[in-house]
C-alpha cells in the first residue's frame, strides 16, 4: 500500500506541475479575450461620447476631443423627457410585473391549485415572445380606432374604448410580459422557505391572508427585490415594446430616442453614445443596489431540518385562481397570436363593424406572398440562423471556459474573469450595439458589416446569462472525481473531456440552447451592426413595422414567432435527449 502510494504521489505532482505553469497563460487569455469583448467597445462608447470625431469620416485614427455632446445631453430637454417616460413605463411595468409574478409563484408553489404544472409552464411563455412582435400584436388589438378589441366592444354595446398607444398601454405590455422574471425568482424562494412559519402565524390567530402578506412576503423580500430590479433593468433596455406602442403617441424613452440619434441625416454618433452611457449608469446603479441591498440584510427562511412546501387549501377558491392562470395564459398568447393572424390574412385591417371579421371574401394569402418575394426575407431567415449557431458555439465554450476557471479553480486571477464575465448584465443590449459600432466601424480589416460583428455582440450581451446557467451544473460536479482522473495520470485537459464535459453536458447544452434563443430574438444589439447584407429577422420585421404595412408586419410576426417556435421545440428535444443519455449513461 505504501509503495503504490508513494508511486502515485510522483505522479501526481509532476501531473500538476504543467497546470501551474499553464494557469497564468490560461488566465492572461481568458483576460484578453473578456477584454476584446467587453472592455474595449466600451472604452470607444466614452470615446465617442467625450470626442468630435466621426467614426464613419474620419476613421479609427482620428481624435478631437471634446465634452460638448455629454454636455449637451445632460442639458437637453428631450433627453430629460426620454428618461422621465422610461422610468415611468418601466416602473409601473414592475409594479404590475411583481403582481402577476408574485400571485404566479404563490399559486403554484403554496396552493393546491389544479394543473400546477400547467400554470408553471403557461407563466414562462411570454419570455419566449420578441418584444417587437408583442408589441406589434397589442397595437393590432389596441389601436384606437381600428383595434380588434375596441371592434369587439362595439359589437358588444360597451362603452369602453382601449388604447395601447399610449403610456398606459407600455405599463400594461411591459408588465404582463416581464412578470417571469419576478415568478423565477419568489417561486424559487418559496420552494425554500420553511412552511412552519407561516403555521406559527397562523396557530397564533392570524388568518391566511393576513399571514401572506405579513409572514410569508415579508420573508421572500430578497427575492421580490431581485426580481423586482432584474424586471426593471430588462423594459429599461428594450426597443421593441416602446418603438411599436410608443412611438406612433410620440412617447420616445431612453432606448428610441438613442436609435432616432442615429437614424437622423447625418447620424449623431457622438450624442447617441452620450446617452447610451446615461442608459448604462442608470442601469448599473439598479444592479449595484440590488446587490448592494440584498448582501446587507438576513432573510434566512431554511431551517437545518428537512421539510416540505405545504399546499395551502383554498377550497372552492382553487378553481378561482385556475380561472386566473387560463385567463393570463389567454391574454398573453392567445390573444395577440389571433390578432396576428387576422391581421396577417385580412387584405385590409380596417374592419367597419364585428361581422366583418367572419367575412371569408377579405382573407387571403397577399401578405404572406408579399412577404416571400422579398429577396431579403429568406436572407434573413439564413442570417439569423448562422448568427444563432455562431452565437450558441462561441458563446458556449467561451462560458464553458469561463464557467470552469472561476467554479473549479483557484488560479489567481479567477475573480477578475468573474467580474469581466458579470459586466454585461449592467449593459443594455441597445448599448452594447452602439458600443460595437464605435468599437469597429471605423477599424480596417472588414469586421463590421459581416455576420461575426453581430454574433460577438451576442456573445458579450449574454454572457452573464450563459455563464450563471452552466455554473449550477460545474457546482454539482463534486471535485474527487477531477482528482482521481488526475492520479490516474490524465492531464487538465484530458480530465475536463472526459470527466467534466460528459457530467455537465446536459447544462452545457441547456446554455447554448439559450443564446440561440437569444441571438434569434435580439433586436437592440443588431439595430446599429447589420448592413443589407446582414439583415437579420428582428431588423427585417422592424423595417416592415416602420413602413407602415401592418399586414406584412403580423405575415412575417408569425414567421419569426414559427421558426422560433420549432427551433426551440427542437432545442428543447436535444436538451432532454441529451439530459437522458447522460443519466443513464
Amino acid at each position: 500500500m505504501t509503495a503504490t502510494s508513494a508511486g502515485v504521489l510522483p505522479q501526481s505532482a509532476e501531473a500538476a506541475t504543467p497546470r501551474r505553469l499553464a494557469a497564468p497563460l490560461w488566465v492572461g487569455a481568458l483576460l484578453i479575450l473578456l477584454a476584446f469583448l467587453v472592455i474595449y467597445p466600451l472604452l470607444m462608447l466614452v470615446f465617442g461620447a467625450l470626442s468630435d470625431s466621426n467614426p464613419v469620416v474620419d476613421g479609427f485614427g482620428a481624435f478631437r476631443p471634446s465634452a460638448k455632446h455629454f454636455i449637451d445631453v445632460l442639458a437637453n430637454e428631450n433627453v430629460h423627457l426620454a428618461f422621465f417616460n422610461a422610468i415611468v413605463a418601466c416602473g409601473g411595468g414592475t409594479i404590475l410585473a411583481v403582481i402577476i409574478g408574485l400571485a404566479f409563484s404563490w399559486i403554484v408553489v403554496r396552493t393546491n391549485t389544479p394543473f400546477k404544472g400547467f400554470i408553471a409552464g403557461a407563466s414562462m411563455i411570454p419570455l419566449f415572445v420578441p418584444p417587437l412582435v408583442a408589441g406589434v400584436a397589442w397595437g393590432i388589438l389596441g389601436s384606437p380606432k381600428t383595434g380588434l378589441l375596441n371592434t369587439a366592444l362595439k359589437w358588444m354595446g360597451i362603452d369602453l374604448r382601449f388604447d395601447f398607444y399610449s403610456m398606459s398601454g407600455l405599463i400594461l405590455v411591459f408588465g404582463i410580459y416581464y412578470a417571469p422574471y419576478v415568478y423565477m425568482f419568489t417561486a424559487s424562494a418559496l420552494r425554500n422557505m420553511d412552511p412552519s412559519l407561516e403555521e406559527a402565524s397562523e396557530v397564533s390567530g392570524a388568518s391566511a391572508f393576513t399571514t401572506l402578506f405579513t409572514v410569508t412576503f415579508p420573508l421572500i423580500a430578497p427575492a421580490i427585490l431581485a426580481g423586482s430590479l432584474l424586471s426593471f433593468v430588462v423594459m429599461l433596455g428594450i426597443y421593441g415594446v416602446p418603438a411599436a406602442l410608443g412611438a406612433p403617441a410620440n412617447i420616445s424613452v431612453l432606448t428610441t430616442y438613442i436609435f432616432q440619434l442615429t437614424a437622423w441625416s447625418p447620424p449623431l454618433y457622438n450624442t447617441a453614445a452620450a446617452v447610451a452611457i446615461l442608459l448604462m449608469v442608470v442601469t448599473a446603479i439598479l444592479v449595484w443596489a440590488q446587490q448592494r441591498v440584498l448582501s446587507g440584510k438576513s432573510f434566512a427562511t431554511v431551517a437545518g431540518k428537512a421539510f416540505r412546501p405545504r399546499a395551502l387549501n383554498l377550497g372552492r377558491w382553487r378553481w378561482f385562481t385556475f380561472g386566473l392562470a387560463v385567463i393570463y395564459l389567454f391574454v398573453v398568447v392567445v390573444l395577440p397570436t389571433l390578432a396576428l393572424v387576422i391581421a396577417a390574412f385580412r387584405k385590409f385591417l380596417f374592419i367597419k363593424d364585428f361581422d366583418a371579421l367572419f367575412d371569408m371574401r377579405q382573407y387571403s394569402w397577399t401578405h404572406f406572398n408579399a412577404v416571400f418575394d422579398n429577396p431579403l426575407t429568406m436572407l434573413s431567415i439564413w442570417n439569423t440562423l448562422k448568427v444563432g449557431v455562431i452565437t450558441a458555439l462561441v458563446g458556449g465554450a467561451l462560458a464553458f471556459a469561463i464557467g470552469y476557471t472561476v467554479n473549479r479553480t483557484q488560479v489567481a486571477g479567477r475573480r477578475w474573469i468573474d467580474l469581466l464575465a458579470t459586466l454585461p448584465v449592467a449593459i443594455p443590449g441597445l448599448v452594447v450595439g452602439v458600443a460595437y459600432l464605435w468599437a469597429w466601424i471605423g477599424l480596417p480589416g472588414g469586421l463590421y458589416g459581416t455576420l461575426w460583428i453581430l454574433a460577438l455582440a451576442f456573445v458579450a450581451r449574454f454572457m452573464p446569462d450563459t455563464v450563471k446557467a452552466l455554473s449550477t451544473s460545474f457546482l454539482q460536479i463534486h471535485k474527487e472525481l477531477e482528482e482521481a482522473a488526475w492520479i490516474c495520470g490524465r492531464s487538465l485537459l484530458g480530465t475536463i473531456r472526459t470527466v467534466v464535459l460528459p457530467l455537465a453536458r446536459p447544462g452545457v447544452v441547456a446554455s447554448m440552447t439559450l443564446l440561440f434563443v437569444l441571438a434569434i430574438r435580439e433586436l437592440g444589439s443588431s439595430l446599429f451592426l447589420y448592413t443589407s447584407d446582414t439583415t437579420v429577422m428582428a431588423v427585417l420585421l422592424l423595417d416592415y413595422y416602420e413602413g407602415g404595412n401592418t399586414g406584412k408586419t403580423a405575415a412575417f410576426s408569425l414567421v419569426q414567432t414559427a421558426i422560433l417556435a420549432v427551433l426551440l421545440s427542437l432545442t428543447t428535444w436535444l436538451s432532454r435527449e441529451t439530459t437522458q443519455n447522460t443519466r443513464f449513461n
